[in-house]
C-alpha cells in the first residue's frame, strides 16, 4: 500500500485534534493509502518534542522550510495561527506537497486568493489542497446536507446560523494570540463565524451574495500573557501590564444568498453559558431542518407534507450504518464525538489524493468564506450598509 508521510506544522489545541485524526483514520477506515505521522514542527524545540511523544509523531523539528524541502514528506498539515497560513501553504504546494490547512484559510482576501491560485496551479500537477472546515464532516451535518439536496425542505426561504462561546466573558482572560489581529486576522467573526458561514453555504449549496453587519470589541484591553508561561490561543497565564484587543468579540450580520433567500448569523465569544454552540436551522416551503453541535448526533426535521395532526419537529438519531461515515464506527445508537470529524477529514483527504480528485472544501471554498468575512468587516465599517461579497477569479481586498 502507498504511504503518505505527513508533516504537521504547528501544535496546540488543533495539533492535538489533527493528530487524533491522523492516528485513528487508518485504523477505522479502509484507506487507499497509509498515512504516516512523520514529523511535527514547532518553534520551541522541547515543547515540540514533547508534543511528538504525546501524540505519536515519529520526530520533531523547528524549521518548517527544511521539512517542506524534504523528499520524504508527501502531505503538509498546517495548524498554525492564520498569519503564517499563506506562506507555508504556498511554499508546500510549490514543493509538490499535498496540503491540509486549518480554517479560516488566511487572514486577508489577498492572501486567500494567492493560496487558491497556488492550489489551482498545483492541482494541474496532481497536487491536492483542502481547508479544514471539519464540522462539515460531523455525520449529522453531512446527512442534513444530503436531505436538503434531496428536496426535504423544498425551496429555502431563510437560514439562521450562529456560533456562540463564552470563554472571553472574564475580562481577566489574558491577551492570547487569538485576540491580536496581526496573528488571527479577526476575532469571533473569523475564528468561529467562518464555521457558521461555511456550514450555511455547504448544507444549502447556495453562496452568500451580500451582507449587512456589525462587529464589536466588548473588552478592549486585557492582561498581557506571562512571558514565562505558555499559552494556547484559548487560554494562558496573565502577567503584568495590559495590551489592546485588536479583534472583534462579537459579530452579528444578515445576508442574502444568490437564490434570494435570507440568512442571519451571529458569532460571539461573549455568549454567557454557551460553550461550543454551533447551530443552524434551514426553513423551506416543504419543511425545516436544524442542527446543534452540542447535540451532534441528532438532526431535527419538520415535514410540512404530512397531515397537520402529525406535524412537528422530530429528532433523527444519526447513528445508523446508512448515515455518512457511521458504518466504520460503532453499532447503531452508540454516539460519536467532536474528535471523529478529524478522522473523517483524513479519510476524505487521503481518498482525494489517491483518487486524483479535489477533496472538499477546496482552497476556492475557503476563499469564498474569506470574502464573506471581508464583506462583513467592510459593512460594519460603513454603518452596516449592504455590502457585496466579491466573486470572480481575483478581487483585491479593499
Amino acid at each position: 500500500m502507498k504511504t503518505l508521510r505527513v508533516a504537521m506544522i504547528g501544535h496546540g489545541f488543533m495539533g492535538a485534534a489533527h493528530s487524533q485524526g491522523w492516528r485513528t483514520a487508518p485504523r477505522v477506515f479502509d484507506l487507499p493509502a497509509e498515512p504516516e505521522m512523520a514529523v511535527v514542527v514547532g518553534r520551541n524545540a522541547s515543547a515540540t518534542a514533547a508534543a511528538a511523544r504525546k501524540w505519536g509523531w515519529a520526530e520533531s523539528a523547528t524549521d518548517w522550510r527544511d521539512v517542506i524541502a524534504r523528499d520524504d514528506i508527501d502531505v503538509v498539515d498546517i495548524v498554525t495561527p492564520g498569519d503564517s497560513h499563506a506562506e507555508i501553504a504556498i511554499a508546500a504546494l510549490e514543493a509538490g506537497k499535498h496540503v491540509l490547512c486549518e480554517k479560516p484559510l488566511a487572514n486577508t482576501v489577498a492572501e486567500a486568493e494567492a493560496m487558491a491560485e497556488a492550489a489551482e496551479r498545483a492541482a494541474a500537477r496532481g497536487v491536492r489542497a483542502m481547508v479544514g472546515f471539519t464540522y462539515r464532516r460531523v455525520p449529522a451535518v453531512t446527512f442534513l446536507r444530503d436531505l436538503i439536496a434531496e428536496g426535504a425542505v423544498g425551496r429555502i426561504s431563510h437560514v439562521r446560523a450562529s456560533y456562540r462561546q463564552d470563554w472571553l466573558v472574564d475580562p481577566e482572560m489574558p491577551l492570547a494570540w487569538r485576540l491580536q489581529k496581526e496573528h488571527a486576522g479577526s476575532g469571533a467573526l473569523g475564528d468561529i463565524g467562518a464555521h457558521a458561514i461555511d456550514l450555511a453555504q455547504f448544507v444549502t449549496g447556495l453562496n452568500l451574495q451580500k451582507v449587512s453587519g456589525v462587529i464589536d470589541t466588548i473588552v478592549k484591553e486585557r492582561p498581557l500573557l506571562d512571558g514565562a508561561a505558555s499559552g494556547s490561543g484559548l487560554s494562558g497565564t496573565a502577567g503584568s501590564g495590559k495590551g489592546a484587543v485588536t479583534v472583534d468579540d462579537i459579530a452579528i450580520f444578515t445576508g442574502r444568498f444568490e437564490s434570494g433567500a435570507l440568512a442571519s448569523f451571529e458569532a460571539s465569544r461573549f455568549a454567557t453559558g454557551r460553550k461550543n454552540a454551533l447551530e443552524i436551522e434551514i426553513s423551506g416551503d416543504k419543511g425545516a431542518l436544524a442542527f446543534d453541535l452540542e447535540d451532534l448526533n441528532r438532526v431535527q426535521f419538520y415535514d410540512r407534507t404530512v397531515p397537520a395532526d402529525r406535524q412537528g419537529f422530530r429528532k433523527i438519531m444519526v447513528t445508523e450504518a446508512e448515515h455518512p461515515y457511521v458504518s466504520a464506527w460503532w453499532p447503531a445508537g452508540h454516539m460519536l464525538g467532536y474528535e471523529h470529524g478529524f478522522s473523517h477529514q483524513v479519510k476524505d483527504l487521503v481518498e482525494g489524493i489517491v483518487g486524483n480528485t479535489d477533496p472538499h472544501p477546496t482552497f476556492a471554498d475557503g476563499l469564498r468564506v474569506q470574502r464573506v468575512l471581508d464583506a462583513v468587516e467592510r459593512s460594519s465599517a460603513n454603518d452596516s450598509a449592504w455590502t457585496g461579497v466579491a466573486s470572480g477569479v481575483r478581487v483585491h481586498a479593499g
